[in-house]
């Protein structure tokens, strides 16, 4: 995972703010001067002093602004500087202050950061909203935004009720860690909590600024990096739904939630499935956005079209926390991009398509269409009883390596490989476009010859030209077919119901394309492979595809928000994704460019590269898996260099996973830690 950079590059931002869209009659306040205060500290309860650097409007000393608050553990003094310094100036020159805070233990915050989501992070979220609610230049209202791990910040903040807390908006980020986080997918440990584990080891031990932090700066370091934990170990120590995952899952109780809420989500990323629970499940105001682009902001965004972001968001924070009616809550409940076609068939261009919109959620214009499965096909009707088999190996799964894509290179590859290794069901050429939106799933009856198996679903369209394009997908751990929290072994050979829910997803499958359904054990590399090789019997007279589908309403909404420009994509920031198989052995290298970046204003240069992984195994033989992900990070100006490595190897028997962690850091040249941990950690069913 790249959480640093889901904001991409800033060059070539202007600032946002063009006219409204779509009949739209609100328009932005006038432009106000800005006031940027470089850095200042937030005190927390116990002491720890947390780094928050503000943009205000000029004049608000006279008349007091509300404040939005952005909260992440990523370093605003230098690898978010460009971001900050955008998204506070739009906001605070509409008269919104906005607050950038660094998690304790992180950028400039004293403190020491040991996890995610902590309980301690998010009272320190509420301490932050009460100090912003009582300064001077507030009128008292807070907001809080953000994406990824912001995102998850927000609505845990906003689940303890903060009474200055007057609305929020969560992006790209989950209600629920265990099932919607990078760590797991379907109750298998993921390739993406690996990349994950080694990007975050150097978060929790990069170094404050001396210029901010002055002398005392090398033993603040010095306590991060005493406290740097073996993170990839921890995390596979919870191989289920337990507490620890249960912690900071807002899902568990949306009642607690009691401001409004605006979710944003991304098409080409994978935290969608927020947004329905949380429009469904919540009873205060909200509303929700599902667009086309990657893991980040409407805007700037990749791919497009992006949104001319500032116009809404400031329309939504006026609304809330000055009491100005915007009319933004007479808008549809939902809006989404309808693409016609993957982000992959058209990389790296805008995806075509338009938006469209729904005034509740669920919708009553979606509707469950129901296909069924045999002689390789996909039907209307129930057939006649027949069975099916599919094994772990060949390997399936090549085509679709990466679960959250950072750039064109990590999308998902035509699909026609991993078809032809799995067992695939068409429909007839479409005569007329389906378009769905929601969540699917795979209703089956499956039986196992091992204790332990996985079972997949790809959901594809295959275009008139035999092309295939990965739609959305299902992955299920058979031992959690009734809970993520109380897995159970299977009996070898007893047939079970089972339920795949897909992704959610929109899309618009076209007039004459095929409708694919292609079933295999496994997607590997995406997820960990099963113990032992697995031989599956499938119950294809049982099966069952429900799709969600959209029956377009006679006039659609108008979209009231403006396109803007896509964020530049810089091919030769892209990573290099090799897949080599030979003679049943595969291996996969991505490698990220190293990257350099000047910060003029603060005389500072940051280096890095990453997270690059090797990732190897022979068909046939799960134990042989192995994985590596490699990062580092650098930060230097006259007379100061720190360097920082993390490595992070997992390999595994049937009966444990063996994980290797090290962390090295480095001044001016000399080695002051190099810390490796070495942890054997049981399979629970998994």
């Amino acid at each position: 995972m790249r959480r640093r950079d889901v904001i991409g590059s800033a060059a070539g931002l202007a600032l946002a703010g063009a006219a409204p869209a779509g009949g739209a009659t609100w328009s932005l306040p006038r432009k106000r001067d800005v006031r940027m205060i470089e850095n200042t500290f937030i005190p927390a309860p116990d002491g720890v002093r947390l780094a928050v650097q503000l943009w205000l409007p000029a004049d608000a000393d006279t008349h007091p602004a509300p404040v939005v608050l952005e909260y992440i553990p990523y370093r605003k003094r230098d690898l978010y500087r460009a971001f900050d310094s955008y998204w506070g100036q739009t906001l605070a020159q509409y008269g919104v202050a906005y607050a950038r805070l660094e998690t304790r233990g992180s950028g400039d915050s004293t403190g020491v950061l040991a996890d995610e989501y902590l309980p301690s992070e998010q009272h320190d979220a509420v301490a932050a909203i009460a100090w912003l609610a009582g300064q001077p230049w507030c009128n008292g209202s807070v907001g809080m935004r953000g994406v990824s791990w912001g995102g998850f910040s927000t609505l845990q903040a906003a689940a303890l009720a903060p009474p200055a807390l007057k609305a929020i908006m969560p992006m790209c980020a989950s209600d629920m860690r265990y099932t919607d986080d990078a760590h797991y997918i379907g109750g298998v440990f993921a390739l993406a909590g690996l990349k994950w584990a080694a990007s975050m080891k150097l978060v929790m031990a990069g170094p404050p600024d001396p210029q901010i932090s002055g002398e005392d700066w090398r033993r603040l370091w010095r306590e991060r990096l005493d406290a740097t934990p073996p993170i990839a170990a921890r995390w596979l120590g919870h191989q289920t739904n337990d507490a620890f995952w249960r912690q900071g899952s807002v899902a568990f109780d949306w009642g607690a939630i009691k401001c409004p809420v605006y979710v944003i989500g991304g098409l080409a990323d994978s935290y969608g499935a927020a947004i329905p629970r949380l429009l469904e499940g919540l009873k205060v105001p909200r509303k929700g956005l599902y667009g086309p682009w990657q893991h980040g902001y409407p805007s700037p965004a990749t791919p497009g079209p992006a949104l001319d972001w500032a116009w809404e968001e400031v329309r939504w924070w006026r609304q809330w926390l000055v009491g100005e009616e915007t009319g933004i809550m007479a808008d549809p409940m939902l809006r989404a991009y309808m693409p016609d076609a993957t982000a992959a068939q058209v990389s790296p261009g805008p995806i075509p398509g338009r938006w469209v919109a729904e005034t509740q959620w669920p919708s009553a214009n979606v509707r469950l269409r129901t296909f069924f499965f045999g002689a390789g096909r996909l039907h209307d009707t129930a057939q006649a009883a027949e069975t099916a088999h599919c094994a772990s190996a060949p390997v399936v799964g090549l085509g679709k390596v990466e679960w959250v894509p950072f750039a064109p290179t990590e999308l998902p590859r035509e699909q026609s490989p991993d078809d032809a290794r799995s067992l695939v069901f068409d429909t007839p050429p479409l005569p007329a476009k389906i378009e769905i939106i929601g969540a699917g799933a795979l209703r089956i009856g499956v039986a196992a010859d091992r204790p332990i198996a996985h079972l997949a679903i790809r959901l594809c369209e295959v275009t008139p030209d035999g092309r295939s394009w990965l739609v959305s997908y299902g992955v299920l751990n058979l031992t959690h077919l009734e809970s993520h929290v109380s897995p159970a072994a299977l009996e070898r050979g007893r047939m079970y119901e089972v339920e795949v829910p897909l992704n959610f997803t929109a899309h618009a499958f076209q007039a004459g394309s095929r409708i694919r359904a292609a079933i295999s054990e496994s997607l590997w590399p995406l997820i960990w492979p099963s113990p032992e090789p697995v031989n599956l019997t499938l119950d294809l007279g049982s099966a069952r595809l429900d799709l969600p589908v959209r029956m377009p309403p006679a006039v659609e909404a108008s979209m009231p928000i403006a396109l803007a420009p896509p964020l530049p994509s810089d091919p030769k920031s892209w990573p290099d994704l090799q897949i080599v198989e030979r003679d049943g052995h595969i291996r996969v290298v991505e490698t990220w460019p190293h990257s350099v970046s000047e910060i003029a204003d603060i005389g500072l240069t940051t280096t890095g590269s990453g997270p690059n992984i090797t990732l190897a195994m022979t068909e046939g033989d799960t134990s042989s898996c192995v994985w590596r992900a490699e990062q580092t990070s650098g930060f230097s100006r006259a007379g100061w260099t720190v360097s920082l490595k993390s490595l992070v190897t997992l390999s595994a028997t049937p009966e444990a996973f063996h994980v290797e962690e090290r962390l090295t850091a480095t001044l001016n040249g000399e080695v002051v830690a190099d810390a490796p941990h070495a942890t054997h950690v049981p399979r629970r069913l998994m």
